[in-house]
């Protein structure tokens, strides 16, 4: 069986790390600490092999105020960073790289600035630069998850690789947080009708969740995000990484 690459996600918000619920902050991960660099290293020290950042502060307010904590992170794991959240100019991607990221996601600006999205994405390849699509009601959001552009998810998918991206980072916001299983048929359709990688967020909330992303690893779900139950203790987590790498499920 083809393994997926799990990804633990920290999400930052006025300099420590919070839980996000269907695309809110909420409350601060007491359980970890509120420190992002602390929380990497711990990720890391349970063997994660890549970590998914997200920069609210920036996303909502364009604020580089997080910086030096975002590249803290990269300087403290010796493991691939992706990061998201404000990315909304050439000049946004280029602060991205200096401050360490392996990986930029770009949401917003790939809707409303394709010409800057396309000259980006000319520069630094796709295997730097991956779309995020966060989808309510089948609907894409944009603009930190808040604003509806009456496009469905497919259809923007099969845009964004004709524009030339090969990874899509694909959120259900309804399951974002909620603990109560991933929508796997958004992210197994859109593998399947456009044959790009698909990092499936959102929703995963016990092992058995795991276990059913597993199943559809071998359509292109070849990765998956995940945030709250990690930090609330859902499954063991070296169990995770170990299992899901193997690629064996009992």
């Amino acid at each position: 069986m083809q393994r997926i690459l799990v990804i633990p996600s920290i999400d930052i918000k006025d300099r420590k790390t919070v839980r996000v619920v269907q695309g809110i902050p909420e409350l601060n991960c007491t359980d970890y600490g509120d420190d992002p660099v602390e929380t990497a290293m711990l990720w890391r020290a349970e063997n994660a092999k890549c970590l998914h950042v997200v920069d609210f502060n920036a996303s909502w307010y364009h604020s580089h105020d997080n910086y030096d904590l975002i590249e803290q992170i990269c300087q403290s794991v010796i493991i691939p960073v992706q990061l998201g959240g404000g990315i909304r100019t050439y000049e946004d991607v280029i602060n991205a790289f200096q401050l360490g990221a392996f990986r930029v996601i770009i949401g917003t600006m790939a809707f409303e600035n394709p010409k800057e999205f396309n000259k980006i994405l000319e520069k630094f390849g796709s295997k730097k630069i991956s779309a995020a699509i966060d989808v309510i009601d089948d609907e894409v959001v944009i603009r930190s998850r808040k604003e509806r552009i009456g496009i469905k998810a497919m259809e923007y998918a099969k845009h964004l690789r004709e524009l030339g991206v090969e990874r899509l980072i694909v959120t259900d916001i309804t399951k974002n947080g909620m603990l109560t299983g991933p929508n796997i048929s958004l992210s197994k359709n859109i593998a399947e009708e456009t044959g790009a990688k698909v990092t499936l967020s959102g929703g995963i909330g016990n092992y058995h969740d795991l276990t059913n992303v597993q199943a559809a690893a071998h359509i292109g779900i070849d990765s998956v995000i995940i945030g709250r139950a990690l930090y609330e203790n859902k499954f063991p987590c070296q169990k995770i990484w170990r299992v899901a790498e193997s690629g064996i499920f009992n």
